[in-house]
């Protein structure tokens, strides 16, 4: 049986799953929870999507994510592809570690986006062995969670430097300060009612999480989609992106604002410069992180993502280097055939 096209589109918000193969188990530990979200930061920054918030289980994961250049396959092959290299070399196992496809649903805005971030955070004490627990019990739970997004939404941890907060957040409709606070209140009001109504929504939710007319336009998409390939495969790894060379990165960058490209290189305090160079390198050389760090000279892997949630915070308040920015990019979206310069 042929299997369901992918409906992608610039700006789509999606309520994306993935599961262990036959349920099996994804997490063993700590560890590997960590590495899932090093590598979960990584992929976030390389493919320039929006990530919402997550939350990690034992055998599966669930992310809200938007894609602002309509690459949601090509982001999640690139994490799940990290993640079960990783996996499989720690466990001594070979073979498939997810289940299928991963699992994506595009989501309406407002407030279908604000229920399904309550039913994403509030999955660790509905699943498991937190269920038929005291609401007390539950409340506890869900505030001590290390692996989800929560608690840094709701103000009881640092929120995650890869996750934009932002959006939801705002519709809180409360004063800045206060927004953490409403926030947990929504949510945990959830624990001792649940919205059955949302649940029906989720459970009856073949095209889209949203309202009729919402789940009409992503059916049609589909069928446009599907008139236009003979073969039913995800649409966007029909045009794989080719990677430009660290090199060609770096010197389109330099050239943008007047600098040699071994100035880049040279640690500096507080230079936005090293920080474009380090978003770019991940989104168009299809560098990690950890080797972004030592081609800049930033030092690791973590120094280098509080580098990029500078740039993003920045760009999110209004910046004078959007026009720059949007340069470079557009010079290197034409260069993806070009191997670097003399």
């Amino acid at each position: 049986m042929a299997r369901k096209l992918r409906v992608q589109y610039k700006g789509a918000i999606y309520h994306v799953t993935i599961r262990g193969v036959e349920r099996r188990t994804i997490f063993d530990d700590a560890d590997d929870l960590e590495r899932f979200l090093e590598r979960l930061g990584e992929a976030v920054e390389a493919s320039g999507v929006r990530l919402y918030l997550f939350c990690l289980m034992t055998n599966h994961a669930h992310l809200l994510v938007e894609t602002p250049r309509s690459n949601l396959s090509a982001f999640m092959h690139k994490l799940q592809t990290a993640y079960t290299v990783y996996y499989n070399l720690r466990h001594k196992r070979v073979g498939h570690l997810m289940q299928g496809r991963f699992g994506a649903k595009p989501v309406e805005g407002d407030e279908y986006l604000l229920a399904l971030s309550r039913y994403i955070h509030l999955n660790p004490i509905f699943v498991g062995p937190m269920t038929g627990q005291p609401l007390g019990r539950r409340l506890i739970a869900l505030r001590d969670y290390r692996w989800s997004s929560y608690r840094g939404y709701a103000g009881l941890a640092k929120s995650s430097e890869f996750v934009d907060e932002v959006p939801i957040l705002a519709m809180m409709e409360t004063p800045e300060r206060k927004q953490r606070q409403a926030y947990r209140r929504f949510v945990e009001a959830g624990i001792a009612k649940t919205d059955d109504e949302f649940l029906e929504i989720l459970k009856g939710a073949t095209w889209g999480i949203g309202g009729s007319e919402f789940q009409e336009r992503i059916r049609d998409l589909h069928t446009d989609m599907a008139n236009q390939v003979k073969r039913p495969e995800d649409v966007s790894f029909r045009h794989a992106a080719r990677k430009i060379s660290s090199e060609a990165v770096v010197d389109i960058v330099a050239d943008t604002f007047g600098m040699k490209s071994d100035d880049l290189k040279k640690r500096r305090y507080d230079c936005v410069v090293r920080a474009v160079a380090a978003q770019m390198l991940g989104r168009y050389a299809g560098m990690n992180q950890r080797d972004i760090g030592g081609l800049l000279n930033m030092g690791t892997g973590s120094a280098v993502c509080r580098q990029l949630k500078r740039l993003r915070d920045r760009r999110v308040r209004g910046s004078d280097l959007e026009a720059d920015i949007e340069g470079i990019e557009s010079a290197l979206e034409k260069g993806k055939d070009f191997s670097g310069r003399s």
